[in-house]
């Protein structure tokens, strides 16, 4: 349940019919000192609070929350049409609240706030409970007799994981939080643009504050693609309609792309025909250009680094899957000359921010063959890979010739 405060009741009603149409439990208070009494016997998972009341304000009462023990974790969201100035958002902030939105507000916006931080309230909720599950077990088994000894250690370990895995699912739902409350892009143009002027104005006979700015610059631009590549990420759920796709043409894009840097690693690219399938064609330009780029990126000190691009029609859905005029899928290999990998990591690879390489080196995300292999499993296909160290790798893809695409 959420808890609206705002001493206006026409704002109560409006924002309480509009929680309640998307099945939010929702409670009211018309002032701040209401709203402390009902938030020390309920238990809320999110409040939304006006700004501006008689009495105790916004303000003074998020902070009186935020110094209380039993209320200081519950989320709440400043909701405001009069104070819009800078300085209110900042002590909005200041005070311990999740974030400020000012009227006129999306509501569509709202919702999706609202219900991502009820979200993260209810499993930190059930973390702290598998916290304390976790502590009474520990507590019960060590008081056990020496007999007992190895369950308790193959138990304490269950439960660990569990705690752990938890962790993660409430640091992924933070991330997913942040991403949806804030414009991610922005600040960090901003930090370029303002870094670049003070570059060109004022650090000219510094080189090594030159170092340090460049340093910095280098870090925003990596923090702006691994900005990009979460959003391709986290887009890839949506529903998209499938046509047929003629995957020579996307493969000429690619390579167009990529002009500049065959040329300058006088590498060799060597293409066969492909087949006419049906896909979302953006979705698999992306899988090319990723690999193809890792290609390129991965390519070692050859002297002349060379790609090769088959395709084969075979007659199940399967990697070693016979070949075959009459297949209804087809199996497309991407082999290079470069680094390699050894394959003991070969599941890693395809993991959300996993590299092998040093970064330091290569740079990158760690999402590329995370989001391939998702745009694989998207198309009701295959993705793996064949590598030695030193002797290139060769990434095989395998998809229907003509499917109704998987929703995963």
């Amino acid at each position: 349940m959420i808890l609206i405060v705002d001493d206006i009741v026409a704002n109560i009603i409006a924002l309480k019919k509009t929680l309640e149409l998307h099945n939010i439990d929702v409670d009211t208070a018309e002032s701040g000192e209401e709203a402390l009494k009902k938030i020390l016997k309920i238990n809320y998972s999110l409040i939304i609070m006006d700004v501006q009341m008689p009495g105790l304000d916004g303000f003074e009462v998020v902070k009186i929350l935020s110094g209380n023990k039993k209320t200081k974790d519950i989320p709440v969201i400043f909701l405001s049409a009069i104070n819009i100035e800078k300085k209110y958002i900042f002590k909005g902030y200041e005070t311990g609240a999740v974030d400020y939105i000012t009227k006129p507000v999306d509501s569509d916006l709202l919702i999706l706030k609202v219900k991502t931080f009820i979200k993260i309230y209810d499993q930190q909720n059930e973390l702290k409970v598998m916290k304390d599950l976790l502590s009474k077990e520990i507590a019960i088994r060590t008081e056990a007799q020496d007999n007992l000894e190895m369950k308790i250690i193959e138990r304490t370990k269950e439960l660990v994981l569990k705690n752990e895995e938890l962790e993660f699912k409430n640091h992924e739902l933070q991330q997913f939080s942040w991403v949806v409350s804030h414009d991610l892009n922005e600040p960090i143009r901003k930090i370029q643009i303002f870094i670049g002027i003070l570059k060109d104005l004022y650090l000219k006979d510094n080189p090594k504050a030159i170092d340090y700015v460049n340093r910095t610059m280098k870090s925003a631009e990596r923090m702006q693609t691994l900005i990009s590549d979460l959003l391709a990420y986290s887009r890839l759920s949506s529903k998209v309609v499938l046509e047929k796709t003629d995957l020579n043409i996307v493969l000429q894009e690619v390579l167009s792309d990529f002009d500049y840097q065959i040329e300058n690693k006088n590498a060799v690219v060597k293409i066969c025909d492909l087949p006419v399938i049906d896909s979302i064609p953006s979705q698999l330009r992306q899988v090319f250009q990723n690999l193809i780029g890792n290609a390129l990126k991965f390519s070692g000190n050859v002297a002349i680094p060379t790609i090769e691009i088959s395709s084969e029609l075979i007659l199940t859905k399967d990697f070693e899957g016979q070949a075959s005029p009459e297949g209804k899928f087809c199996r497309i290999t991407i082999s290079d000359n470069g680094i390699g990998f050894d394959e003991i990591y070969l599941d890693r690879i395809f993991v959300i921010f996993q590299s092998l390489n040093d970064r330091s080196i290569y740079e990158g995300t760690g999402i590329g063959l995370a989001i391939s292999k998702k745009i694989m499993e998207k198309h009701n296909g295959l993705i793996t890979a064949k590598s030695q160290l030193g002797k290139g790798a060769s990434f095989i893809l395998v998809l229907p010739l003509q499917h109704d695409i998987q929703n995963n």
